[in-house]
C-alpha cells in the first residue's frame, strides 16, 4: 500500500498543562465501497418450483448488476404468499401460509449482513395472499386471506420491534394485490378476484385508503417495483399473457398504462428494485428467472439471472426501493 507522508499531530496527555506529540499514516485513497451491500434485493420463503413446496430459504440479489441469487439465511418455518417490505436497514416479511396453517409472524433480518429471520413482532389480522411496502419509517401490507377476504391494513414502525397497528381499511375486500409506495404515498393495485381497483394512502397519516384509479387490465399476484416518482407491475394471474407490464405515476392519481412484456410469460412473481431497476423475480411459469426493466423507461425487460432456488409466490423488497 502507498501511504502518504506522516503527519504529526498534539495529543493532551495525563497533565493537561504539557502535550505529547505522535504521528499515524493515511492510505493513499479510502477503502472500496460495496455497492451491492446497499443495492441488495431480498426474496423471502414462497413455493420451490422443483419440489412443489413450501420453502423457508431467504435469498439475495444485487440490482446494480447483473447477477445470481445467492443464500442469505432462512425464515423461521417454511412460508408462501407473505408480504415482505423494509427500509435501507432492515427487510421485514409478514404473514403467510404454513404447513400449520395461516400465519399473523412478522420477521426480519439485516439485508447488509446474511443470517437468519428473527422475530419482529406479529400482524394484527393472520393471513395470507397478503403484500407489504413501505418509505423509509413505516412498513404497511394490507389485505389478506383466510377463508374470506380481508380489507384491514397494517403498519409498523421498522426502527422499533413490535406488533402492527390498525392504519386503516381498503376501499374493498382484495388478497394477491400488489403494493408498492413512494416515500410518501402507499399503493395497492388489483388483486383477487383479479380487480382492476388501485387504491392509495399517505403513509404517514393513519386512515382508510382512497381511490387512486383503475388497472389497464385485471390481474392479481403482480410483482410490483417503484422509484420515488412511478410504480411498475409486472406479469401476474389474470393479465391477458401473463407477460404485460403496467405502470402509474405515484404522486398523481389515474389509471395504469402499458409499460411493455416481460421476457416470458409469468405467474405469482416477485420484485425488488434499486429506484433505477426492477427486478420481476421468479414465478409459477419461470421458477428461477429474474427479468429486469429500467423503471424511468417504458419498454420490454431483458434477463438478468436466475435464482438459486426457483419459486414463487414469495416475498420480496429491497433496502433501496422507492419508498426510501
Amino acid at each position: 500500500m502507498t501511504y502518504l507522508p506522516q503527519i504529526r499531530i498534539l495529543v493532551p496527555s495525563a497533565q493537561v498543562s504539557s502535550y505529547t506529540t505522535g504521528s499515524f499514516n493515511l492510505p493513499s485513497k479510502k477503502g472500496a465501497f460495496d455497492n451491492s451491500l446497499a443495492n441488495r434485493g431480498m426474496v423471502f420463503g414462497g413455493v420451490s418450483v422443483g419440489a412443489a413446496a413450501r420453502t423457508q430459504d431467504i435469498e439475495y440479489i444485487n440490482i446494480s448488476s447483473s447477477s445470481n441469487g445467492v443464500d442469505f439465511g432462512n425464515l423461521t418455518t417454511a412460508t408462501n404468499e407473505g408480504g415482505a417490505c423494509g427500509s435501507s436497514t432492515r427487510s421485514l416479511h409478514g404473514g403467510g401460509n404454513t404447513s400449520g396453517g395461516e400465519v399473523n409472524v412478522i420477521e426480519y433480518v439485516t439485508p447488509a449482513t446474511t443470517g437468519n429471520a428473527t422475530d419482529f413482532g406479529d400482524l394484527s389480522v393472520t393471513r395470507r395472499l397478503v403484500q407489504g411496502c413501505s418509505n423509509e419509517t413505516r412498513g404497511i401490507w394490507a389485505g389478506g386471506y383466510v377463508s374470506v377476504g380481508f380489507n384491514v391494513i397494517d403498519y409498523v414502525t421498522i426502527a422499533s420491534i413490535g406488533n402492527a397497528t390498525d392504519f386503516g381499511d381498503l376501499t374493498a375486500t382484495v388478497y394477491a394485490a400488489s403494493n408498492t409506495a413512494s416515500t410518501t404515498r402507499a399503493v395497492f393495485f388489483g388483486g383477487a378476484t383479479r380487480t382492476t381497483t388501485i387504491d392509495y394512502v399517505t403513509i404517514a397519516t393513519a386512515g382508510n385508503a382512497t381511490s387512486f384509479g383503475t388497472a389497464s387490465t385485471d390481474r392479481q399476484d403482480a410483482a410490483p417495483v417503484s422509484s420515488n416518482t412511478r410504480g411498475v407491475f409486472a406479469g401476474g394471474y389474470g393479465a391477458p399473457d401473463l407477460s404485460s407490464i403496467d405502470y402509474i405515476t405515484i404522486a398523481t392519481t389515474g389509471n395504469s398504462a402499458n409499460f411493455g412484456s416481460l421476457t416470458g410469460v409469468n405467474n405469482a412473481p416477485t420484485g425488488a428494485s434499486n429506484k433505477v431497476t426492477g427486478l420481476v423475480i421468479g414465478g409459477s411459469t419461470t421458477g428461477s428467472r429474474i427479468d429486469a426493466l429500467t423503471i424511468a423507461t417504458t419498454g420490454n425487460a431483458t434477463v438478468f439471472g436466475t435464482l438459486f432456488n426457483a419459486r414463487y409466490a414469495a416475498g420480496g423488497t429491497s433496502n433501496c426501493h422507492g419508498g426510501l
